[in-house]
This record gives C-alpha cells, structure tokens and sequence, in this order.
C-alpha cells in the first residue's frame, strides 16, 4: 500500500508556480504589439482596458485589426518591423502567426530588455497574459501558465459572474476616505473593523445598487461611530446541493456573515463557502435524528441578531417552500431585528431539470401544487388530490415513508393508477438517482431500503413527457429481493 500512496502525491515542486503573479504599471507608456490580423486585434481590445499608449506596428493590417486600432485610439506604425521599434517600450506583443517571425520579435526584445509575449506561443514568451476580470481599478488576472488558457477563460467567467459590476466605484469611494479613516480612526482593530463593514455592509450595498449619494451619506455615517449596529439575519435558500446552483447573492451574504446557522441537509461545500473566520452552528433537522427544536433555532436568530452579529441562516432549497421561514420571520419582527430572504432553488425546479420533465405543459398540466407527504394522513391530502384529478403536476416533499398512503388516498379519490410517477432522489446532487413508474408502483417506495436520500415525488400526465429513459423502475427492488431469496 505504502508504493501507490506514494505515487499519488503531488511533489512539492509540482504545487509551486513556474511564474511570479505581477501587474506591469503601464499607463501613459508605450506597448507594442506586431502583428496584422485577428490575433494582433485581440491584444489591441485586451490593452485598450489600460490606460496604455498602444502602437501597432505592421506594413499592412486586416479590417478586423484597423477596427480594433480606431476603436481603441491605437498607432498605426505602417512599417515592417525592425528591432529599432521597441525603443523605450515598456511590453511587446508578438502576433506575427508565424513562429519564426515571432522569435525574431522576442530575441530583439530581449536583445533591447523589453519584456516580450508571443501570442499562443508560450514556450516564448516571457510573460504570460491572464484571462482578465476588469473592475477598475481593481482587476483580477487568471492565467494556466500557458497550458490550459480554455480553463482560464472558463475560471475567469465564473469570477465576472461573482464580482459585482460596482466593485471598482467601492474601491475608488474606499480610496477617498482612507486618509479620514486613518485619522478619525487611531485604533488599527477598530479600523479594520470599520472596513469590514464599509465593504459588506449598506454601503456597498448602495454602490452595487447605483444609489452613489446614499452610499457616501452611509459612509459617512459609519466613519461618525453612528451607524446602526443592529444585527442583521439573512434566511438564505442554499438550493438542493450542487454548489453552483446558489445565487450570487447568497454566495456573497455566505463571505460577509459572521456566523453561519445551517441545516443537515446543507451540504458541507455550501457550508465551506462561508468566510474562513465565521462561525458554524448545525441546527440540521433529519429525520428520525436529535434535532434543535425550531422553538430554539428562533431563539438563536433573534440573540445572534441582537448581539450585532451579521447571520445567514441557511437552509436547503428555498427557504419559504417547507423551510419553516414563517416562524423565524415572526421571531425577528417581534424581536425588532431586521432580516431579509433570499431565494434558492427550491426540489421540485432542480428534479424537473434533471429529468427534463416540464412541470406545467399546455394543454396538458397549466397547475403545479407543492405539497409534503408530511399531510399524507391529514385531511390536507384531498385538497390537492382533487387539483390532480383536473390535470395539475403535483410535486410532494418528504414523502418516502408516506408514499403508499399518497397513492392509496390518490387513486379513491379518483386518479387512474396509470397516471406516470417520478421520484428523484438527491436530486442535483452527484448521488442523485431517478425511478419512473405509474401510480400503482408508487406503494413500493416506502419498502425500498435502497432509497435513503432526499426524495421528491413528481406526480401527473406532464411526468410522461420527461427524459427518464435511463431512469429505474420504482417496483424494481422488490423483485430483485425475491430473486436473491
């Protein structure tokens, strides 16, 4: 064991960078690229992000390339290129589509110690060009060192989607009280206090939001000590698992919280995605498990709030769909401590998406019930029964355990056994499976053992035009029992 272990590690040199991450101060000098067609007029538009006095240098040029000179307010230097042009440049780009040619530029550039980069080329170059996030003036720069620039850009899209388009308006507003802050503010941990909140706080708040005067008056407010100090509690849908279905805001409010309240059925990825310092307090609710009273996890909300505490409470799926949210939002408003909800996708959208199955469907299904097997026995049941019966989708929470008394109250209430079943466990998860099956499989749910996850149970005639060719049967497990006895 000890021979394969040892193989699988990772060698020290392997973790460390072959490039040192910097950024060149480039404005008002001049950077050169070489080049005529497409891939001299991709540097032009990246370079016309900075304030850059960008020459172009080439006997002739494509339209592609003139465009991108006129738009960007480049130089055209119609002259093939020689050595003597680079002086006094501070970067080079080679973009000649020709790798001797390219060389040529890079030799001369090293020849005249101007940095140089020759485009697709990295053996090349010295310096490589990340993918890059612009919010001036601050910019984030993602670069594979030259092996894997798809990934870059792939990286680079997920940050663009991340950072608000306000970011650079914060960090110019940040940079105009900084000398204020300093002096008003003598103590370091009270300043760095006093950033945390102006960064995640009302302020950016108004910044991301257009409202530039509100965030300057809130700003200003904070730097006099008279900023409300109120704790404030975000209920916080986490969706039904896959890291990458949580909004954007939720990911935000995840970096800003100072404690973190979630449920078991987070999972700990999501959890992780809050700030390295914050605290993590467990309330998960399974059943059949010890769980916190909801009585208790109120309680918690409102004292967390009232300590001045920023709070996520995150809860799987979206918080106002079986979430319970109605009673922490009673607590809060009675405590006087300021909340606000944030949607996530909720069981039901995330299944219907990966079993392709339309929830509502023209001329079909024109009415979707959320429902929770929890009712199963309750006079609650026949309500929704009777919506299936006029062609509604019914999507049922929680109803493993209650399956067959879902089924037995659905069918004496009059909807055929044929009508098409799908249950997705986890859905949206790695783990997730699906079964398809009608109405009369649906009683052989609650014996399988084999099913112990999160269960949504889509019930309706939409559910027979959803992809669930790969899907297994519900009855399957049972006959397999037989056959093994």
């Amino acid at each position: 064991m000890a021979g394969p272990e040892k193989q699988r590690e990772i060698a020290p040199e392997r973790r460390r960078l072959d490039v040192f991450p910097t950024f060149f101060k480039v404005a008002g000098q001049r950077v050169c690229v070489v080049g005529h067609g497409g891939e001299a007029a991709a540097k032009v538009r990246l370079l016309s992000e900075t304030n850059a006095r960008i020459e172009v240098i080439a006997d002739h040029v494509e339209q592609e390339l003139l465009d991108a000179i006129e738009a960007a307010g480049a130089v055209h230097v119609a002259e093939a290129f020689r050595p003597s042009h680079l002086n006094g440049a501070a970067l080079v780009f080679s973009a000649r589509e020709d790798e001797a040619l390219d060389r040529a530029v890079v030799e001369a550039a090293r020849i005249m110690g101007v940095p140089a980069n020759a485009v697709d080329k990295p053996h090349l170059c010295d310096f490589y060009t990340g993918a890059l996030v612009n919010r001036a003036p601050i910019a984030v720069a993602i670069t594979s060192t030259g092996v894997g620039p798809v990934l870059a850009r792939h990286i680079r899209a997920r940050i663009e989607a991340m950072l608000p388009r306000g970011t650079g308006e914060l960090a110019r507003l940040a940079e105009s009280l900084r000398e204020t802050a300093s002096r008003v503010i003598a103590d370091g941990a009270a300043r760095r206090r006093f950033w945390a909140k102006f960064f995640s706080g009302p302020v950016a708040d108004n910044v991301y939001a257009g409202r530039t005067d509100a965030a300057r008056a809130e700003a200003q407010r904070l730097l006099n000590g008279a900023a409300d100090e109120t704790g404030f509690v975000w209920l916080v849908g986490a969706g039904p698992g896959a890291e990458d279905l949580l909004t954007l805001r939720a990911q935000r409010l995840l970096q800003e919280a100072d404690v973190i309240v979630h449920d078991a059925l987070v999972p700990a990825g999501v959890v992780a995605m809050g700030r390295r310092d914050a605290e993590r307090i467990s309330v998960g609710k399974r059943k059949g498990a010890h769980s916190v009273p909801q009585a208790e996890i109120c309680k918690l909300l409102v004292k967390l709030g009232g300590d001045g505490l920023k709070v996520v409470r995150l809860k799987a799926g979206d918080p106002m769909i079986f979430g319970r949210a109605a009673e922490e939002m009673d607590a809060l408003r009675e405590a006087g401590i300021s909340f606000e909800v944030v949607p996530g996708v909720t069981a039901a959208f995330a299944a219907a998406a990966s079993a392709q199955l339309p929830l509502t469907l023209r001329g079909v299904a024109s009415t979707l019930v959320f429902a929770t097997g929890h009712n199963a026995k309750s006079e609650v049941l026949p309500d929704w029964a009777g919506l299936a019966l006029k062609g509604a989708t019914v999507a049922v929470y929680m109803g493993r355990t209650v399956a067959a008394d879902v089924a037995a109250k659905l069918v004496s209430a009059g909807l055929r056994p044929g009508t098409p079943v799908a249950i997705i466990e986890n859905a949206a998860h790695p783990s997730e499976r699906q079964f398809s099956g009608t109405l009369a499989d649906l009683s052989n749910l609650s014996d399988r053992s084999d099913i112990d996850g999160a269960v949504l149970i889509v019930i309706g005639e939409a559910v027979g035009h959803a992809a669930l060719e790969k899907a297994e049967p519900i009855a399957a497990w049972p006959l397999k029992r037989e056959v093994a006895a």
